[in-house]
């Protein structure tokens, strides 16, 4: 099972009680292209797409001071157990979406014991978006390290 860490839910994302809920957000789309299925709108489909998967969606950050959705923002925040959650699941893979989540996930859980990488943010505002990346992460983490295109091991490595 992998993990999908973002760093706390924009004020779309809120609204509508589902992640990645700005629908200039990349996210769906880059998740739903690798596996080569048409996007779904509806969180129910969504949901259900993920579970048919294995995959988990989580934030680092379960509360804190934020103003409007900018990470840059976020303070006096509370971070999620990730060690119980591993625990319970059978996740295998970390896959933090920016550098805010990867920065606070590696505060606390630098050494979990669980491979992990920081992913370039899907965000809109992210002008530096690498879609590639993230599909390279997909495959690893669904097909092994050997199935992976030799460019695509040496970035995760570089960002585990």
């Amino acid at each position: 099972m992998l993990l999908i860490l973002g760093s706390f839910p924009s004020v779309a994302s809120r609204r509508q009680s589902f992640y990645y809920g700005n629908r200039q957000n990349r996210f769906w789309k880059m998740l739903f292209g690798f596996f080569g299925e048409p996007l779904c709108e509806s969180v129910e489909g969504k949901r259900a797409f993920l579970r048919a998967h294995g995959i988990a969606l989580w934030d680092i950050v379960v509360r804190c001071e934020i103003v409007g959705s900018a990470d840059a923002s976020i303070k006096n925040y509370e971070i999620a157990d990730i060690p119980a959650l591993l625990q319970k699941t059978k996740i295998r893979r970390i896959l933090l979406n920016g550098g805010a989540a990867y920065s606070i996930f590696c505060e606390r859980y630098k050494g979990i014991g669980v491979p992990y990488a920081r992913m370039p943010s899907t965000s809109p505002a992210n002008p530096r978006y690498a879609q590639s990346v993230w599909h390279a992460a997909l495959a690893e983490a669904f097909c092994g390290a050997g199935q992976a295109d030799p460019p695509a091991r040496s970035i995760l490595q570089n960002n585990v």
